[in-house]
């Protein structure tokens, strides 16, 4: 039985040579077409697995290491605010006049000198929280300490400015700048 069937056929007389070229070139040429194609090799479930779970550690990575960079950009952000405050920063041990403002509901006091106060109530100075102390910087520099976090600055501009409320009875009655509480 070593004979195949074309063989086989081409003895009992129902097919000649001619058309069993032909079917042979016919069966290559559909083979090499649909390899041409792309037709889908027959994917397994495990594939479909590994795919899923590195796409999964492709977005995890991707948010580690979005979280990272925004931690390295605070702590840049921290840091340039902290070098400008130290750098720029006003000495205003030698005052003996206290000096109220508040800070997140809370009154705090800075003893500072006349001309310190004169210069705070015009606007030139501006206060700003560094860790637990309070410092005095030029308003020019607490303008560039607003535009990268607004929450170090506690007073900014001039006091003369008071935002007014619609339904303020007081509203007509300023308050004189030098005021002392």
């Amino acid at each position: 039985m070593g004979n195949s069937l074309f063989e086989q056929l081409k003895k009992s007389g129902l097919v000649d040579a001619k058309k069993a070229k032909k079917a042979k070139h016919n069966q290559y040429k559909n083979q090499k077409q649909k390899s041409k194609k792309g037709t889908p090799d027959k994917i397994d479930e495990t594939t479909l697995l590994a795919k899923k779970t590195h796409a999964e550690k492709v977005d995890r990575d991707r948010q580690l290491n979005q979280g990272k960079k925004s931690e390295a950009e605070h702590k840049a952000i921290t840091a340039q605010i902290k070098q400008l405050i130290e750098t720029n920063r006003i000495e205003n041990s030698d005052g003996d006049m206290a000096y109220h403002f508040t800070d997140n509901n809370v009154i705090k006091r800075l003893y500072i000198s006349e001309q310190t106060h004169t210069h705070i109530v015009e606007g030139r100075l501006a206060i700003t929280k560094l860790g637990d102390n309070y410092e005095l910087i030029p308003t020019s520099i607490a303008e560039k300490i607003k535009r990268r976090d607004k929450q170090c600055i506690i007073l900014y501009g001039p006091t003369t400015e008071a935002e007014t409320i619609e339904n303020d009875p007081y509203a007509a009655y300023k308050i004189p700048d030098d005021l002392m509480w």
